[in-house]
């Protein structure tokens, strides 16, 4: 038995260099190249989200907990931090600062602020590549002041900040009975 398993990973192994030679495994894409990917698919699903909430439920929580942050305060956070952060990769003035977007509640407002936000947001990524996105740029913390940062990881917590509250998202429009975009028939 120890033999015959010696010999399947025996031949395995020897047929991983072979594969390689002959170019049949996948290309790797470049990091920059998958954080584009992925930010353009939460893009849209989080764009589809703030349009598809009927307005009669930007005021809700999924509880009675008022530390819980709204519908609308979600989408206005969101556009507040896709605005902070692309701003700090891109090295820039946040053009969003002067706007406290999780106090709007009109659902028309916070859609254009969100789609403003991630239409800018897109230049920052689609600026990145593997040879920048280890520069050093100046991140904002919560209380203003900045820190040194790489301009990747700028992005990188955007997607994840992104991700975090679309999931939160979803479960606001489950509660509703509506089908979060990430869902949709394709």
């Amino acid at each position: 038995m120890q033999k015959a398993v010696f010999h399947v990973l025996l031949g395995f192994f020897l047929a991983l260099p072979a594969g390689a030679q002959t170019n049949q495994q996948p290309a790797a894409k470049d990091l920059s190249a998958w954080l584009r990917n992925s930010y353009a698919s939460n893009r849209k699903f989080l764009a589809r989200t703030a349009e598809k909430m009927p307005e009669e439920f930007y005021g809700m929580r999924p509880g009675a907990q008022p530390e819980v942050r709204t519908f609308a305060q979600l989408i206005g956070h969101l556009a507040n931090y896709n605005y902070r952060w692309c701003s700090d990769a891109k090295g820039e003035k946040n053009p969003g600062e002067e706007t406290d977007f999780e106090k709007v509640t009109a659902k028309a407002e916070l859609v254009k602020a969100l789609s403003s936000a991630l239409t800018y947001c897109d230049g920052a990524y689609a600026a990145l590549t593997d040879a920048n996105s280890m520069d050093m740029v100046q991140g904002t913390r919560d209380d203003g002041t900045k820190v040194p940062v790489l301009r990747i990881s700028r992005l990188i917590l955007n997607l994840a900040h992104d991700n975090e509250h679309y999931g939160n998202l979803v479960t606001y429009m489950r509660i509703k009975s509506i089908v979060p975009p990430s869902s949709e028939p394709r």
